[in-house]
C-alpha cells in the first residue's frame, strides 16, 4: 500500500517488517515499531500516527488564519505557547502573517468551560484562565493585559498565575480578533500573541504583555489598548487615538485650565469653549492641541501611498506631529518654520528631514524650466530664500522647484506669461507692478502707506510689494496666484 503525503516528494509505502533503528522524520521518535510508512530510496521514515497529525492545513483556535504545514528551517519560536520548535515541521500563517506553531500547539484541544472551575480558554492565552481571587488581587499588582490598568476586587479578573497573565472579563469578552478600516492604519490588523519583543508603531513605548494587533504585510505592531482606543467620531469619547499623534489624546473638559489661549495644531485657529478639543496629556506634548472637527477633517495618508509633486524622490509621506524637542524643522516648500504647526507631511525615509505644510502639500507645479528637468511651484509666504536669476531676495510670491532648491522671481522667468486671460475678467491682463503704488508721491511713500491693496479676483488683501496682473482700461487687478494655474 503507498500513499502520497505532503511531507516528502515520493509516494510512501507500508514497511511490514521493520528490524533496523531509527528516528522518525516528523518529530524524532524512535521508531520502535510498526505501522511505518517510508521511502527507501531517501531512507525517509516516519510513523503512521505521526502522518495522520501532520494534515497540510488546519485551523486553530489561537489564530484567525488558516494554517498550512511547513518545513522548519530555522527552528524558530512558537508564537503560541512561545517555546523553541525543534520538530521538523511546524505550522505557519496560509496568508503571510508570519505566524508559526508547534504542530502541536495547531491541534491542542479546547478546555471546556466548567462550572465547577470556571475555566475559560481564551485565544490570547495558550494557558486555560481560571477567576482570579481577591486575595491574590489585594496582595499583589495585578494588570490587565489588554487594557494595562489595575485589576480590583470591584471587577471580575481571570488570570494565568503560573505566566501572570491576566485580564479584565469585561476586556477578555469585548476584544476582538481583527480591526477593520481602523484609522490608525488602513488594513486589516489581527490580533495575534507573538514571543518577540517590539515597539507599539503608535505611542512608541514596548510591547510587554505579548499581545498586539499587527498588519504583517506592513510591518505595522500595535499595543492592544492603542488599537482599541475609541476614534474621533465616537460621540462619547473622552480618550481617543489619532493617527496624526503617537500618544492618546483626552478631551478637555474644562477649557478654564489653560491661562493661554492653545491654539489646534491643524488649523492654528484659538481652542476655544465650547468646541470640543482634544489634548496630549503627556508632559513632554503638553502643547498638542487638536479640535475634534479638524481631527475628523485630517485626511489619512498612509506610508507608500502619498506621492506629492513636491517630493518626487520619495513618496513616503504621512500627516505626523513633529518632534518637539528637536531641531528647527523647516518646509521643504516655503522654508517657514514650523512653530505654529506641528503637524505636517513628512517623509519617512531615514535621515531625509523633508517637510510640508498641510497647505503646502497642495500645490502644483505651475511652470517648467529648461524643458523637463525644473518643475516650479507658485509659493505664497516664503522665507530667507534668494531669487537665482537676480540674486534679491525673495520676500513673498516665488517659483521654486523644490526638488533642487531654486527659486526665481515671477517677472525673472523668461517663460512666465508677460499677458494671460482670465475667466475673472473680459480683457487680457499684463504682468506689472501695483499701478496703485505710482499714484503715490514717492517709492518711500508707497511702501510707507497704510493703504489697503485688494485682488479683484478673491477679494482678499494682496501684499502691495508684488507684481500683479492689471487691465488698465478697466484698472482690474488679480494677484498672480489666482489666475497662474497649473
Amino acid at each position: 500500500m503507498e500513499i502520497q503525503h505532503v511531507i516528502h516528494d515520493h509516494r510512501l509505502s507500508v514497511i511490514e517488517n521493520w528490524t533496523t533503528e531509527g528516528s522518525c522524520h516528523a518529530f524524532g521518535d524512535l521508531l520502535d515499531g510498526p505501522p511505518i510508512y517510508g521511502c527507501n530510496r531517501c531512507t525517509f521514515f516516519v510513523h503512521k500516527s505521526c502522518l495522520d497529525r501532520l494534515k497540510p492545513e488546519v485551523q486553530s483556535f489561537f489564530h484567525p488564519c488558516p494554517l498550512v504545514l511547513s518545513d522548519n528551517c530555522y527552528h524558530e519560536k512558537c508564537h503560541v505557547c512561545f517555546g523553541q520548535i525543534y520538530s521538523n515541521y511546524r505550522y505557519q500563517c496560509k496568508l503571510g502573517c508570519y505566524f508559526s506553531m508547534h504542530v502541536a500547539c495547531a491541534q491542542k484541544p479546547m478546555v471546556e468551560y466548567s462550572d465547577e472551575e470556571h475555566t475559560v480558554q481564551h485565544f490570547t492565552h495558550f494557558h486555560p484562565l481560571k477567576p482570579v481571587v481577591d486575595s491574590t488581587l489585594q496582595k499583589h499588582e495585578v494588570v490587565c493585559a489588554i487594557c494595562e490598568k489595575l485589576c480590583s476586587s470591584s471587577s471580575s479578573t481571570y488570570g494565568c498565575t503560573e505566566c501572570k497573565f491576566f485580564l479584565h472579563k469585561s476586556c477578555m469578552t469585548s476584544i476582538p480578533r481583527q480591526l477593520i478600516n481602523h484609522l490608525i492604519h488602513p488594513c486589516t490588523l489581527l490580533f495575534l500573541t507573538t514571543p518577540l519583543s517590539r515597539c507599539c508603531d503608535k505611542c512608541g513605548e514596548d510591547i510587554i504583555s505579548r499581545i498586539e494587533f499587527s498588519c504583517q504585510s506592513c510591518f505595522i505592531h500595535l499595543h492592544v489598548k492603542c488599537a482599541l482606543l475609541p476614534t474621533v467620531d465616537s460621540e462619547d469619547a473622552k480618550e481617543t487615538q489619532h493617527f496624526s499623534h503617537p500618544h492618546p489624546l483626552a478631551l478637555i473638559e474644562n477649557h478654564k485650565d489653560f491661562n493661554n489661549e492653545p491654539r489646534c495644531v491643524a488649523c492654528v485657529e484659538t481652542c476655544l469653549a465650547p468646541t470640543p478639543t482634544f489634548r496630549c496629556s503627556r508632559r513632554s506634548c503638553n502643547h498638542f492641541f487638536l479640535h475634534k472637527s479638524c481631527a475628523l477633517k485630517l485626511p489619512y495618508l498612509p506610508a507608500d501611498m502619498v506621492e506629492p509633486p513636491s517630493h518626487p524622490q520619495h513618496y513616503l509621506l504621512t500627516i505626523t506631529s513633529l518632534p518637539y524637542n528637536d531641531e528647527i524643522r523647516t518646509c521643504g516648500a516655503c522654508n517657514r518654520g514650523f512653530d505654529s504647526c506641528l503637524i505636517a507631511y513628512s517623509c519617512q525615509e531615514d535621515r531625509c528631514g523633508f517637510n510640508l505644510h498641510l497647505d503646502c502639500s497642495k500645490l502644483e507645479p505651475s511652470f517648467v524650466l529648461d524643458g523637463p528637468d525644473h518643475f516650479l511651484t507658485l509659493i505664497e509666504k516664503v522665507a530667507d530664500m534668494t531669487c537665482h536669476f537676480c540674486g534679491a531676495n525673495c520676500c513673498n510670491f516665488i517659483l521654486r522647484c523644490l526638488e533642487c532648491d531654486i527659486n526665481i522671481h515671477i517677472q525673472c522667468l523668461p517663460s512666465a506669461p508677460k499677458t494671460i486671460s482670465h475667466k475673472a475678467h473680459l480683457h487680457p491682463l499684463q504682468l506689472t507692478k501695483s499701478p496703485l503704488e505710482d499714484e503715490l508721491n514717492s517709492e518711500e511713500e508707497a511702501y510707507n502707506s497704510e493703504d489697503e491693496f485688494y485682488c479683484d479676483v478673491c477679494e482678499q488683501k494682496r501684499n502691495k510689494r508684488e507684481l500683479i496682473y492689471f487691465c488698465k482700461e478697466c484698472r482690474f487687478i488679480a494677484e498672480a496666484k489666482c489666475v497662474i494655474s497649473a
